[in-house]
């Protein structure tokens, strides 16, 4: 492939690569080399030399084993930031083209596996060469797979193009062009992922190789601080929060218990008094247990409209109509305060005190829950009718005395998009002093 000078050449005829092969005797082998090269080594083939397939029949435990941070989940699908400080999916850990019961892991220090590939070369082809090692990712906002240099030797990696002038004499501030990535797209036109080419030289661009080894990869890492979409910011905390809709039509698609338990791990850290906690949840992952519990809170509540409020049946049938929200969830989750660590107090008052406490704590887990099931991709209700027959839901999930159910919610995929919330000003709700 070529262009202006230009050549993408790939180098045909490698052999399967194992552990311990001289990955750059076998390259050198392949073809012909000019002064100025740039090659272009997939990872994959670099980790199979340096003996990085490792037997793992739990993928996601060999992802956690390589994971830093994480970033973003949707279900098990992960973007988590590995130890070299790459931001990619699964950490780079690769299960294709590999045996069963094997994943492949990316080099330790892909920008010291390209300084070894260079030396070697150089040595063996008595040409001036730089390398690039590079592996697959996906970018935030775009569709698609592209390769991008995760090691490089012998080339800058970014140019700096801040302080020139473009062709209307405007000073460029801001333009740095990551030419690593660029070379790295470019070579994989002609590598190909399932054509068993692995390396590609791309010819035409002299100029770019240098004497030195050079700083690698690393210059294109962002770092953390200059990073504006990280965890954590306050834009991307009040995105989440206003993104929660009370959600009453589900789909029958299964939830995913993983995403219920990481939410319950966020619900776990809000606030509560005297360094307790204050909260349990029950998760109903049976359809046969969660229709067990609506039908008793189901003869509960026709009980309480009938006996204590005087309401005909039809009137009672028309009211309980309404509240079929739960059995329409394919989960449910059911936030239980309980007191432990409270403190007694002889006065009503001052009890009354201490229990509200503990109720703003277990609302605050509560609303944690449902922004990150929201951030999961599930919608949720919060329903308010556990609270109504305390007793019965303790008796039919064996629930010991001091667990008090604060509601319930329903989990699922949402049925139809949420409608649009009218945005409020904080004006109404604030008194300023």
């Amino acid at each position: 492939m070529t262009g202006d000078g230009l050549r993408l050449l790939p180098v045909r005829g490698l052999p399967e690569i194992g552990e311990g092969d001289d990955l750059a005797e076998l390259i050198a082998k392949a073809d012909e080399f000019e002064d100025g090269d740039i090659v272009v080594v997939t990872s994959k083939v670099v980790s199979k030399s340096e003996g990085r397939l490792v037997h793992a029949e739990d993928r996601d435990a060999a992802i956690d084993a390589e994971t830093v941070r994480v970033v973003a989940r949707r279900g098990r699908s992960r973007i988590v930031e590995n130890r070299n400080g790459l931001v990619m999916a699964a950490a780079g850990v690769d299960a294709s083209n590999t045996p069963p019961g094997t994943v492949l892991l990316l080099p330790v220090d892909p920008d010291h596996s390209a300084r070894q590939l260079r030396a070697r070369l150089q040595e063996l082809t008595g040409r001036r060469l730089a390398v690039l090692v590079t592996d697959t990712f996906g970018r935030p906002w775009r569709n698609g797979l592209t390769d991008v240099a995760i090691g490089a030797a012998g080339l800058p990696v970014l140019e700096d193009h801040r302080g020139r002038t473009d062709s209307h004499g405007n000073e460029l501030r801001l333009t740095v062009t990551a030419t690593a990535d660029e070379l790295a797209a470019a070579a994989d036109l002609v590598k190909g992922k399932a054509t068993g080419t692995p390396v590609a030289i791309v010819r035409g661009l002299p100029h770019l190789v240098t004497a030195a080894d050079g700083e690698g990869a690393r210059p294109i890492v962002r770092s953390a601080a200059d990073d504006m979409f990280r965890l954590g910011t306050s834009e991307a905390v009040r995105e989440a929060v206003t993104l929660r809709r009370t959600v009453r039509a589900f789909t029958d698609e299964p939830v995913d218990g993983g995403a219920v338990r990481r939410a319950v791990a966020a619900a776990v850290t809000a606030p509560a008094p005297h360094h307790t906690t204050p909260w349990r949840f029950v998760l109903l992952e049976t359809a046969e247990v969660r229709t067990r519990l609506l039908d008793a809170m189901l003869a509960a509540w026709r009980r309480d409209l009938r006996e204590l409020d005087g309401w005909t049946e039809e009137r009672i049938a028309r009211r309980t109509a309404r509240g079929e929200v739960l059995r329409g969830a394919p989960y449910l989750v059911i936030p239980c305060l309980v007191m432990d660590g409270s403190h007694d107090y002889p006065d009503p008052r001052r009890a009354a005190a201490e229990r509200e406490m503990f109720v703003v704590a277990i609302g605050a887990a509560v609303q944690n829950l449902l922004v990150t099931l929201t951030g999961e991709g599930y919608g949720s209700a919060w329903v308010s009718s556990t609270m109504f027959c305390r007793d019965t839901v303790r008796e039919v999930l064996d629930l010991p005395p001091g667990w008090d159910p604060m509601g319930a919610i329903a989990v699922g995929r949402p049925a139809e998009d949420p409608k649009e919330r009218r945005t409020r000003s904080a004006d109404a709700f604030v008194r300023a002093l």
